[in-house]
């Protein structure tokens, strides 16, 4: 099997979560193109990254602030490779400089990608919107009031109740018959148990993200440049050992390779923030001189402040799957039911990819031959052998309907860091995760592989899978799909520790880099200088909730509200 083919089926395995749709194209007046912006600019606050806690960050300071807000990617709004389902494999796929989407590969040769577009996550996700437990929020030193006020300014604008039909009904009729119990309905909250959560997808497929919450903003009050990629933070104190260094602007850089500066006004409030993500947050501190003093001497970089933490914590929650072909047709769905176990897994499904699959020709094939590999008996009759090989072959040439259950990790418990490997801005830094270094993720993983085996085998999942084919040839058709770079075993397909490990996948929940406590305090104001700040996922001890992406908008909105507060207490004070 070629390369090409091999590199097809991964990025529709990937873009499953990724694409549906987009909201009506909207026309803000605020944004514009970086080539257009003046050699300087003064304001009062400026956010490095228009994502999915920088836009509502933005929208929320622009109400009584002017705000500045540099955006690295384009536009999602008018996009057609975004707004059109079927062109998904070609966003995703897509290498251009203005593409929504970077690709990376993490050192655990795990293929990933972080976002390069207005709205950030939110614009290429699945989509599925849940809350964090409330033990998160309170270890997290929220205000629960204040937290539920954000979640709810944010679900008036983007959020909806997904239709149910019948893939995803199925799975969650199966989930509660495996066990994961009760049933909890249609909820935000995060409970024990079985639900179905909220979407960002409208009742027409329409996808509205982070972006969609400009339009809270005050549009006299802010202005956003796209293509605009910021260098480094310019700091002042540097040379003078004695003194703290602040922060006072950034140099960015448009599309042309034009330079410009934007400082902050001069008062008491003003700050620079980042929200440019897991990975992009870390990174421009490293760039701009605060982190490890070793590495960053390493770079040629001088050293604003020596500071250990950052890229530290870096965590991914590992995500395994079985991809299971259904002998009738699906629809396509996305994420919308959730099973959330007792054990720190959580079970997800999304259907309705159709696509030729040359690669069916071997699925028993490659069964057998992963038997012979560890001279495992197989399950299969001759019998039921001769009916697999007869309905898979019966699908050949033709297309294959179906879908994936997938688990993903809780947490997770293992960790890995953050390294620059140049110092341009646009390049990838290094990034390990170190999947399941902690065996309490692997146990969590095995338990999950469990659980879907348990929802294929039930009778409320009956329907969707061919009574010929056993869950052990799905084991072995995930096992000898090139999903990732990393090694497989001989005990791959007999042993679900190894499944885990070989397989593992990212769901893109990666967070941590610059995390509370450790490079931010409690306000999210960056240890050791003056007038920086983080809000963005790059700040979290853990994934919260089942998927991240409701609780990082929430933060954009909160933080918003609180240093609102401050500027009235420091306004005071003056």
């Amino acid at each position: 099997m070629g390369l090409l083919s091999w590199k097809f089926i991964r990025i529709l395995l990937s873009g499953i979560f990724l694409f549906h749709g987009f909201s009506s194209e909207l026309h803000y007046t605020f944004v514009h193109e970086a080539t257009s912006a003046p050699a300087v600019l003064y304001y009062d606050y400026i956010i490095v990254g228009g994502g999915t806690s920088g836009c509502p960050l933005a929208a929320t300071l622009s109400e009584n602030a002017t705000v500045l807000v540099l955006e690295r990617g384009g536009s999602p709004y008018g996009n057609t490779n975004i707004t059109n389902i079927g062109n998904f494999v070609a966003s995703i796929s897509d290498t251009s400089p203005n593409s929504p989407s970077q690709s990376f590969i993490s050192e655990d040769g795990v293929y990933n990608t972080r976002a390069r577009v207005l709205g950030g996550g939110s614009s290429l996700n699945a989509g599925f919107y849940t809350h964090a437990s409330a033990d998160f929020v309170k270890e997290s030193g929220w205000s629960e009031k204040l937290a539920n006020a954000s979640y709810e300014w944010i679900e008036k604008k983007v959020v909806f109740e997904p239709t149910m039909l019948q893939w995803q009904s199925a799975v969650r009729n199966g989930l509660i018959e495996a066990g994961v119990s009760p049933y909890n309905g249609f909820t935000y909250d995060h409970v024990s148990g079985t639900k179905i959560g909220g979407s960002i997808f409208d009742a027409d497929g329409h996808r509205h993200t982070a972006a969609d919450l400009l339009e809270y903003a005050k549009p006299r009050n802010i202005l956003v440049y796209l293509h605009a990629t910021v260098l480094k933070i310019l700091f002042t104190g540097k040379g003078r050992p004695w003194a703290r260094p602040r922060a006072y602007g950034v140099t960015f850089e448009d599309d042309s390779g034009t330079r410009h500066t934007a400082f902050l006004n001069r008062n008491l409030w003003s700050e620079i923030i980042l929200s440019a993500g897991a990975i992009g947050s870390p990174q421009l501190l490293m760039l701009s001189g605060i982190g490890p003093a070793y590495h960053l001497r390493a770079h040629g970089i001088p050293v604003v402040l020596d500071h250990p933490m950052v890229g530290q914590g870096m965590a991914d929650n590992p995500m395994n799957l079985l991809f299971v072909p259904s002998p009738v047709p699906v629809e396509v769905s996305l994420i919308q039911v959730v099973g959330i176990t007792q054990f720190g897994s959580f079970i997800e499904t999304a259907s309705g990819l159709t696509f030729a699959y040359s690669w069916a020709q071997g699925f028993v094939r490659d069964y057998e031959l992963s038997l012979n590999k560890t001279g495992q008996q197989s399950i299969l009759t001759p019998e039921a052998m001769a009916r697999a090989v007869e309905t898979v072959n019966s699908l050949v040439n033709a297309t294959l309907k179906g879908g994936i259950i997938l688990e993903k990790v809780t947490g997770p418990r293992s960790t890995g860091d953050l390294k620059l490997r140049t110092t341009n801005p646009n390049d990838n830094p290094s990034v390990k995760f170190n999947y399941f270094k902690d065996p309490e993720d692997l146990k969590k993983c095995v338990q999950g592989m469990k659980t879907i085996i348990n929802i294929i085998n039930t009778k409320a999942f009956s329907k969707f899978r061919y009574k010929h084919v056993p869950v052990q040839a799905l084991i072995s058709l995930m096992a000898n799909l090139p999903v990732n770079l990393r090694p497989r075993h001989s005990t791959t397909t007999i042993s679900l520790e190894q499944f885990c490990i070989d397989t593992v996948m990212t769901i893109w929940h990666y967070h941590g880099g610059c995390q509370v406590g450790k490079v931010i305090d409690r306000k999210y104001r960056v240890r050791g200088v003056d007038g920086l700040r983080v809000i963005d996922s790059s700040t979290f001890l853990g994934s919260p909730g089942t998927n991240p992406q409701a609780t990082v908008m929430m933060l954009g909105r909160y933080m918003g509200r609180m240093m609102m507060r401050e500027r009235i207490t420091k306004w005071k004070a003056y």
